[in-house]
């Protein structure tokens, strides 16, 4: 198989180049509309004393050294700028955006990259469903900019009609697989209902591997074609960082946004009950030890910053996964200016 030419030689950037033109025009739409909302946009560290604790997200660590080149501990690069922002609302800021560059290790492909940029925003004391509201502007704004009305995500046109679709866990697992999500809530039940619609499951599999896969094979697939969709209400299990929905705990106030079966943006209401939250970051490090045999330290900067923080909506976004959506790109790297560069590397 003949290697394909580096990114950096001049034919194949003049082929990416329009895809990167015109994710300048749309970083500029996406200022001016947070600008005209309100919002302040922060910069936040890249190197954190913890790079989130989420059971499969997998960071890259490193050495941190003093003067003398002694260690003095690890770091690692975040995977997103989640704690930093929520410490600036426990601060006092109100309103918040910034266009981050996150790291993510084993991911790699058409959709992901080790290193990418998350549009990622706050508002205190706003509900998540205003978020919502944010992502339909965003969409629309950001095909505006290049002249269209749709989005194009691996070769379908999807019309950009508002309101987007929503549509609750419990009603896509039943639309979708034929599953009640509140008839398996043991692993069982779950398993045997995944086996009827045809998900492979395994023995040692947890509720939740249980959940993603059949999420990934039988739902995702069926997302924002005829218009973008917004899933919502996801078991709490399913939401580490959001709060229980008040009128059912069973639930969470998160939700996910999709276009062709492609992921583009994970908002939530966020949780602020500081117990609440070092249980379940213990919980899933238990679990990742458990698959992965490693585990992440937890924040305490970060547990005692939701004491004092609002009560607030975020969400992440990203961005080169909405270039790619707007301007029909059909590989990450056709819209980052500078893919990493692996050397000697295999990048499949």
């Amino acid at each position: 198989m003949t290697r394909p030419s580096p990114w950096w030689h001049s034919h194949r950037h003049a082929d990416r180049r329009p895809f990167l033109i015109d994710r300048q025009s749309i970083l500029r739409t996406l200022r001016d509309y947070f600008e005209g909302e309100g919002f302040i946009e922060v910069e936040t560290p890249i190197l954190q004393i913890s790079p989130g604790n989420e059971i499969h997200l997998h960071a890259f660590r490193t050495e941190l050294l003093d003067t003398a080149g002694c260690g003095r501990g690890h770091l690692y690069l975040h995977t997103s700028p989640e704690f930093a922002m929520k410490k600036l609302l426990a601060a006092g800021e109100q309103r918040l955006f910034t266009f981050a560059r996150c790291f993510r290790n084993r991911e790699l492909g058409s959709r992901h990259h080790p290193e990418f940029t998350m549009l990622e925003w706050y508002r205190a004391r706003e509900s998540h469903d205003v978020l919502m509201t944010d992502c339909e502007e965003i969409l629309c704004r950001s095909a505006q900019a290049l002249g269209r009305n749709q989005l194009q995500v691996a070769g379908i046109d999807i019309p950009l009609i508002r309101p987007f679709e929503r549509l609750s866990v419990a009603d896509a697992l039943m639309k979708f697989a034929g599953i009640d999500l509140f008839a398996v809530s043991d692993i069982p039940a779950f398993r045997e209902a995944a086996r009827c619609c045809n998900v492979r499951t395994g023995d040692d599999d947890s509720w939740s591997d249980i959940f993603s896969r059949v999420l990934v094979e039988r739902i995702e697939p069926n997302l924002g074609h005829d218009r973008p969709t917004f899933l919502i209400d996801y078991p709490l299990s399913e939401a580490a960082l959001a709060r229980a929905k008040a009128d059912d705990p069973r639930l969470a106030e998160r939700f996910e946004l999709y276009a062709a079966g492609m992921e583009l943006a994970n908002g939530f209401g966020e949780l602020t009950d500081p117990v609440e939250q070092r249980r379940r970051f213990a919980a899933d490090m238990d679990e990742k030890e458990k698959l992965y045999g490693e585990r992440y330290p937890i924040d305490e900067d970060f547990i005692e910053a939701l004491a004092t923080m609002p009560e607030a909506s975020g969400i992440a976004l990203g961005f080169d996964r909405l270039v790619m959506a707007v301007t029909g790109a059909r590989q990450i790297e056709q819209v980052i200016w500078a893919p990493t560069s692996f050397g000697g590397l295999s990048s499949t």
